[in-house]
């Protein structure tokens, strides 16, 4: 074990599966507490239950402030502080400029971007009364460019690189030691994608589809993506503040 997060207590939305589940897991490897927050409270307990003593599950609607304030107090109180954040919540829905109802898009970015918003704004408080710490924001590739039939998604991803920036920028400004970055993974393979996966683009299925618009050649895993955000984490990119960190098997390039 490099224990790269002993004594960094880092709280994940979105904790119950995918990317978040294997950062919290990749916390507790390396040293860390990790909090699993998020709304399935099944799956969400069970990671926890992984993770043993230096984990703990919390409900989490990212949309809601109070759920945010309960689960920040919650940390704190079980762990005596709060080093890290990790907004990994995230909902995807298939839209278009012309069919996407104003429901449909606020619910996307409820989750996506006020979600993130939320997090950001209540742990900033908790981290610079424990010292300081790394905010890592889950964007997307669909954050840094458009697409045609994922509207809502590409504002929402859109929002969550830009607030990463004036997060970064208000934190380094007030000397707080709180760093904030963004991730903006590919086509990984979560529940999330699994829509597209089952669909059909031409000739080809939805997986062979997605996998192409990879020039690696396949989906990413929730663990390539959790690899990035350790490192950010971590103290080891204590350097690196309002950034894009891309992992997506070269598609942007």
């Amino acid at each position: 074990m490099v224990e790269r997060m002993k004594g960094k207590v880092v709280l994940v939305s979105g904790g119950a599966s995918g990317i978040g589940a294997d950062t919290a897991r990749f916390v507790v490897r390396e040293g860390g507490k990790a909090v699993v927050a998020d709304r399935d409270e099944a799956k969400g307990r069970a990671v926890a239950a992984e993770l043993g003593a230096n984990g703990l599950f919390v409900t989490l609607d990212v949309t809601q402030e109070p759920s945010w304030q309960k689960a920040v107090a919650e940390t704190t109180a079980q762990f005596g502080g709060l080093h890290g954040l990790l907004n990994a919540a995230g909902v995807g829905v298939r839209n278009d400029i012309e069919t996407c109802t104003l429901a449909e898009f606020r619910r996307v970015n409820d989750v996506n971007s006020l979600g993130t918003f939320l997090g950001c704004k209540h742990a900033v408080p908790a981290m610079k009364a424990s010292g300081g710490g790394s905010i890592v924001n889950i964007s997307s590739v669909l954050g840094l460019r458009g697409a045609a039939y994922a509207m809502a998604y590409c504002a929402s991803k859109g929002a969550v690189r830009t607030l990463t920036k004036n997060v970064a920028l208000y934190c380094a400004f007030m000397k707080y030691n709180i760093r904030c970055n963004s991730v903006h993974p590919g086509y990984i393979d979560t529940p999330m994608i699994v829509p597209a996966l089952q669909a059909t683009m031409g000739n080809m299925t939805g997986k062979q589809f997605l996998e192409e618009l990879h020039p690696l050649g396949r989906l990413g895993q929730p663990k390539e993506v959790a690899d990035m955000v350790l490192f950010l984490l971590s103290d080891e990119s204590t350097f690196s503040t309002g950034s894009e960190f891309v992992c997506d098997g070269g598609l942007t390039a």
